[in-house]
């Protein structure tokens, strides 16, 4: 079970950040230094563009040296370690001084914020394929 938590936490925080990063760049923020490539590019239309550019080749690499260092914790974890499921000595310090009841009703708040952040992250990419349109997404 703990293999199950640790995959529910990780797709919940991602989601988190992609819905985040989605309606960001829809909204128009950009980074500073953006290639001329890149103006007038939705979340929708970027994947392309970032393959041609290379740009998410980088990206996945990152992404699996991340994954590979990640690992490590989970595989200490399923070896009996007592590494608790999505637990990478982040953000503990905000834990400090909380009863254990305080404590697990955070940590099933994170649960709960991820698993809508999923159904949410999919809605999100399904209106704005459908609608054409930047945020809210409306027809």
């Amino acid at each position: 079970m703990d293999y199950l938590r640790e995959a529910e936490l990780k797709h919940g925080r991602i989601c988190m950040l992609a819905w985040t990063g989605w309606v960001t760049v829809d909204l128009g923020v950009r980074i500073v230094a953006m290639p001329q490539e890149w103006e007038g590019l939705t979340s929708a239309t970027a994947h392309d563009k970032l393959c041609e550019y290379g740009a998410m080749g980088n990206m996945a690499i990152w992404l699996a040296l991340a994954e590979i260092v990640s690992w490590l914790g989970v595989a200490q974890m399923l070896q009996g370690s007592g590494r608790e499921p999505g637990d990478f000595g982040i953000g503990k310090q905000f834990l400090e001084g909380k009863t254990k009841e305080q404590v697990d009703r955070v940590k099933l708040q994170e649960l709960k914020n991820g698993r809508l952040a999923m159904f949410a992250f999919s809605g999100v990419v399904t209106q704005s394929i459908l609608s054409g349109n930047g945020f809210p997404y409306t027809m």
